[in-house]
């Protein structure tokens, strides 16, 4: 039932960023990050989308406490609560809070080092042999893709810092991408949750 929930919030925020992309256009996909959403008239479907990735993840850490044994398992299970926990803050502290930052700091590092944990020890057990593959490519995915977007961001500002432009906490992003800098760390941005989120939903179906 548990694991059920999860994908239904899952899912849910998932449909919430996917219809931002066509209620807030002025936002441009490929270099205004996901939080950025919150600056405009939309404000709720963003907050809409860190609560129920949030839930989703906590739930799945609930769920999975009493699947999985071992020290290094349950520490796996403790960071995606964590994770959760980031995202949720996501939603209460939107982009212009002082702190969003933590939430970011909170919910996006944490995830990587715990479904590697739990994959590792989910798919040597009889009962996770049929989704061993579907876990192991979502897992890595989910690292692959915080390396990638930290590595669009310093393209990014790097190109910032070239031209001039103010930056740090509390500095709203320009509206139009300045001429000579490199912005593609939103794609990434959403590839990243895109891979969290899936991650979330191929583990809750496996334990269905």
């Amino acid at each position: 039932m548990m694991a059920t929930i999860v994908i239904l919030c899952s899912v849910l925020a998932l449909l919430c960023l996917l219809v931002l992309h066509f209620v807030s256009p002025e936002f441009k996909p490929s270099w205004r990050m996901i939080s950025e959403y919150a600056l405009g008239k939309y404000k709720w479907l963003i907050t809409a989308f860190f609560i129920l990735w949030g839930v989703a993840s906590m739930l799945l850490a609930v769920a999975l406490w009493g699947e999985v044994s071992g020290i290094w398992a349950k520490l796996g299970v403790v960071l995606v609560f964590i994770s959760g926990i980031g995202a949720l803050m996501g939603g209460l502290f939107d982009v212009k809070h002082k702190y969003h930052g933590i939430s970011f700091g909170i919910g996006v590092p944490t995830l990587p080092i715990g479904s590697l944990l739990i994959c590792y020890h989910v798919i040597d057990l009889p009962i996770w042999q049929s989704d061993k593959t579907s876990i192991l490519y979502a897992t890595h995915s989910v690292w692959i893709s915080l390396l990638l977007m930290a590595a669009s961001m310093m393209v990014l500002m790097s190109g910032y810092k070239k031209t001039g432009l103010p930056m740090g906490p509390g500095v709203e992003p320009p509206k139009v991408l300045p001429q000579g800098v490199i912005g593609v760390n939103g794609y990434f941005n959403r590839i990243l949750v895109m891979c969290y989120i899936v991650w979330l939903i191929v583990i809750a179906n496996a334990m269905i």
